[in-house]
């Protein structure tokens, strides 16, 4: 039998032909030579099977899986079941991978035992890379490198980019791989890794070129909508933090975004004692039937667990630093949301 290999790479393609043999070309071109390269074709109609083919022919570490058109989980899962090395890795059809990654990262998992998940930096490119939302989103991804700082941003936002990831099959397999259902499966994946004690780092160098145009799926897939993520965070939360609500619960931000947090909190009968705002337009006055206070009544109340929901990231890390003062600890007192 021939020796299994320390990384397996999983490539879901769906009519990718356009870029999909760049993506081959930066996983041949690995200096870690280890590897393989499943490669699940979700039902294309151009010609990446062609391509992959031509690649499989030249390097038997690309492998050809053609179930159909199956969905992009289940492709990620069947190239999971196909791997056969202890360790996987993400790729996707039009991103390339810097020569030195696999190497990179695999070193870090070597070195670090207690570490589930590495991620890296990324460097954004492509026809909608100019687009500012998306610019602010690589901002802060790439602002949060250290395990720490990933941790406490979780509820955020994902601070790790899917295609950029290596992890370790066993915790993977343990959760349940990925789950296909109406909400974001990278997402929901490092919330479930996240729930049963996996840790996650980044090697801080760039070490995959994220392409981002008007056609991905994140864009336009109903999957990744604001809403899939909001109710991925309130199930995350009532699984963990909020499973005993022994303690008042406040939520910090009465605006739009607040809003909709607590209104989804309180739809699963989550019981908010008050809103917390700094606008003196706001204090004083009801949200959902309950008072908006202002950060100095946080006192009031007993032993309180706050939850913080204002994206705007300079504010966020005021918040903290209030917080803070007032002796609460973030993960055991509170939780940034957004």
């Amino acid at each position: 039998m021939p020796k299994p290999p320390e990384v397996s790479v999983l490539l879901p393609v769906r009519d990718g032909a356009a870029t999909l043999a760049a993506a081959l070309e930066s996983l041949a071109s690995q200096s870690h030579r280890e590897h393989e390269v499943i490669v699940v074709d979700d039902g294309s109609q151009d010609e990446s099977i062609d391509i992959v083919k031509g690649f499989a022919q030249r390097d038997p570490r690309v492998r050809l899986v053609e179930p159909g058109a199956v969905g992009l989980v289940a492709a990620l899962n069947i190239a999971a079941q196909e791997a056969r090395a202890p360790i996987l890795a993400r790729m996707d059809a039009d991103d390339i991978c810097m020569p030195y990654r696999l190497r990179r990262q695999l070193s870090w998992l070597r070195r670090r035992p207690e570490l589930t998940v590495v991620g890296s930096l990324v460097e954004t490119f492509g026809s909608a890379a100019d687009n500012a939302g998306w610019q602010r989103y690589i901002k802060w991804l790439n602002s949060c490198r250290d395990e720490e700082r990933i941790a406490r941003e979780l509820l955020v936002e994902s601070p790790l980019a899917h295609p950029s990831v290596m992890m370790r099959r066993g915790p993977f397999e343990s959760v349940g791989g990925y789950r296909d259902f109406d909400g974001p499966e990278d997402y929901d994946l490092w919330l479930r890794l996240a729930r049963a004690g996996a840790r996650f780092a980044k090697v801080p160098v760039v070490l995959l070129r994220w392409r981002d145009h008007a056609q991905r799926l994140t864009r336009m897939d109903s999957r990744y909508r604001p809403e899939a993520f909001l109710a991925l965070k309130i199930e995350h939360l009532l699984a963990g933090p909020l499973k005993e609500r022994a303690r008042p619960l406040l939520l910090w931000g009465a605006g739009r975004d607040g809003g909709r947090f607590g209104r989804a909190l309180l739809a699963r009968g989550v019981a908010i004692e008050a809103f917390i705002d700094i606008d003196p337009r706001r204090i004083g006055n009801t949200r959902h039937g309950r008072p908006v206070v202002a950060p100095n009544d946080i006192t009031d109340f007993e032993h309180p667990m706050v939850l913080v929901v204002v994206p705007v990231a300079g504010a966020r890390k005021l918040i903290r630093g209030r917080l803070t003062l007032r002796g609460l600890r973030e993960g055991r007192d509170y939780w940034v949301c957004a």
